[in-house]
């Protein structure tokens, strides 16, 4: 009698997740933060890897950020919020969620549905996203992501 193995199920990532392949790449950051961001996938498709140079209010700002659904230890399934969390130079953590609808991108701080987020649209040629962050009590900015490579 054979064996039912869960084991011999290769999970595969999802559409949202691929979808977000778009961003794959290197690109110029300009607006309220000058620098430059590249996006690569992690072995397996499931986490994209955002590496982070650039210079905001003055100040150097290098991190890494990775994207992609939180699935536990022990969980069957991953989440259903498309969840990052961002590490950088000075020893912050922020955390965020990703949602890409159409040609819109929408970075939420924290939660999905905060006051603060990013949105921005990609060009019809897929080698630009413009938009602004948009912070509670101001102080939001414009930023555009051109593609270099």
């Amino acid at each position: 009698m054979a064996e039912n193995n869960d084991h011999t199920h290769v999970a595969q990532p999802d559409e949202q997740i691929k979808a977000l392949g778009r961003l794959v790449g290197s690109w110029r950051v300009s607006g309220g933060t000058e620098g430059t961001v590249t996006y690569r996938w992690l072995d397996g498709g499931f986490f994209l890897i955002q590496d982070v140079e650039l210079e905001q209010y003055g100040q150097r700002i290098t991190g890494i950020e990775v994207i992609g659904r939180e699935k536990p230890f022990g969980a069957d399934k991953a989440g259903e919020d498309i969840k990052t969390r961002f590490y950088d130079n000075q020893g912050n953590t922020f955390d965020y969620v990703y949602e890409l609808e159409g040609d819109t991108l929408t970075i939420w701080g924290g939660e999905k549905g905060s006051p603060a987020y990013y949105r921005g649209t990609f060009s019809t040629d897929g080698d630009t996203v413009s938009g602004s962050w948009v912070y509670p009590g101001g102080g939001g900015y414009d930023s555009v992501m051109t593609k270099i490579k």
